[in-house]
């Protein structure tokens, strides 16, 4: 569907150009006879505007085939906005500056339309070339109906005509290309607000269908969130996923989060490559989307327990370490009891026997093992544990002990001084 055009009253070159050339009078003679031509035709044509549209829709119907599912669903439609255009472009012939506007508003709001309802626009640009060749076909047959000698004259406003035909493509593809734009911009808004919500997890259960078909994820799924930081990726990506893996990222200012789907018979690990230095922190696998809130808390819990200098950990790895960093103040009076009784030692003396005691541990209570890594003798290292012993009442031979003594050691590692 076009606009037709506003006709400039400019001859065109015939038969005779010196002649014309030579004579102003005789080139505004055959303009005028031109324009009045052009107007005859035009009113017959308007009075004619339904079986005008009934012929372009037709027309559509046999050589669009996206205008052709477009005419199944909604054949009204179809039919009064090509009445409409084309009521604008025939009307443009008879007064292109009382309708150029409106003409210009009309074909703006077909590019929108026809782009929020996903008509290509290819499909859309060779319809209003239709119409225009429809419009054209219809003035050049009325002229030869009615006055067979005036045909060439429409040869005066032909290229005008298409001057007009071309600026509306222009405007209708300018109109679907920004409704395009504005309407993926929404898209990829709503995605970027359905997966935030999910993290957060304050979605709602109502929302949870539409997050997994904009996330293209299972809504009862096995996941694991991964939680990936590090050095400033300039606007890339702090981790990418390896082929096959189902993921959707979200990019975050301190961290990017991955929701990964969990395949069944697997462990759980998400098949992720980091950046190097990036610190990657997984979170035990989860059912559904719905828990997805809780997986990336613990994946910013194991991301906690990560290196400064990178690193991946896995939440289920490390859960006594994710105890202490999940309660930084139950920690901090864990690492408050382990350190309080040395207090009075020089502070080298008490990092050497604390230093002992996590090097021990570490080795699995080897006291030989913790002699190399320490550099001592192993008989070294049996007094600074029977020294700490001493000082603290603590018992390393008794559980309950040992696991308050290892607790208070990685929260000493890991939460703030």
């Amino acid at each position: 569907m076009h606009h037709a055009v506003r006709p400039r009253t400019v001859l065109r070159p015939g038969p005779a150009p010196a002649a014309r050339t030579r004579n102003p009078r005789v080139r505004s003679l055959i303009d005028a006879d031109a324009l009045h031509v052009l107007h005859r035709a035009a009113r017959v044509l308007l009075a004619d505007l339904p079986q005008l549209t009934d012929r372009l829709v037709a027309v559509l119907r046999e050589q669009e085939p996206a205008y052709r599912a477009a005419l199944e669903s909604d054949p009204a439609g179809i039919w009064e906005e090509a009445h409409r255009s084309l009521r604008h472009s025939v009307s443009s012939l008879l007064d292109p500056r009382g309708t150029r506007d409106s003409a210009r508003r009309c074909s703006w709001r077909i590019g929108v339309t026809r782009a929020e309802q996903g008509l290509p626009l290819d499909a859309l640009l060779h319809a209003f070339r239709l119409g225009g060749s429809l419009v054209w076909q219809g003035l050049v047959d009325e002229t030869c109906r009615a006055a067979p000698e005036d045909v060439r004259l429409l040869v005066h406003v032909a290229s005008d005509v298409w001057d007009f035909v071309d600026e509306h493509c222009t405007l209708v593809a300018d109109a679907y290309r920004q409704a395009e734009r504005q309407l993926a911009w929404r898209r990829e808004n709503r995605v970027r607000l359905l997966a935030a919500a999910l993290l957060d997890g304050t979605s709602r259960i109502a929302d949870l269908p539409e997050a997994a078909q904009a996330l293209d994820l299972p809504e009862h799924g096995r996941y694991v969130v991964v939680a990936v930081a590090g050095p400033d990726p300039s606007g890339g990506a702090r981790a990418v996923p390896e082929p096959g893996t189902r993921a959707y990222w979200h990019a975050g200012a301190d961290a990017d989060y991955g929701v990964v789907l969990v395949e069944d018979g697997t462990d759980g690990v998400p098949g992720v490559e980091p950046v190097p230095g990036a610190r990657v922190g997984v979170s035990g696998v989860v059912e559904g989307l719905a828990a997805v809130g809780e997986a990336r808390r613990l994946a910013d819990t194991a991301l906690r327990l990560c290196p400064e200098d990178g690193g991946t950990v896995r939440l289920a790895d490390h859960l006594p370490e994710a105890l202490v960093v999940s309660s930084p103040e139950l920690g901090a009076a864990l690492a408050d009891r382990l350190v309080g009784p040395l207090a009075h030692l020089e502070p080298a003396d008490a990092e050497v026997l604390l230093d002992t005691l996590a090097t021990w541990l570490a080795c699995d209570g080897s006291a030989q093992r913790a002699s190399r890594r320490l550099y001592c003798h192993r008989n070294t290292v049996l007094n600074r544990l029977r020294r700490y012993e001493q000082l603290t009442g603590r018992s390393l031979s008794r559980p309950s002990d040992l696991v308050e003594v290892s607790l208070a050691l990685s929260a000493r590692r890991l939460l703030p001084r």
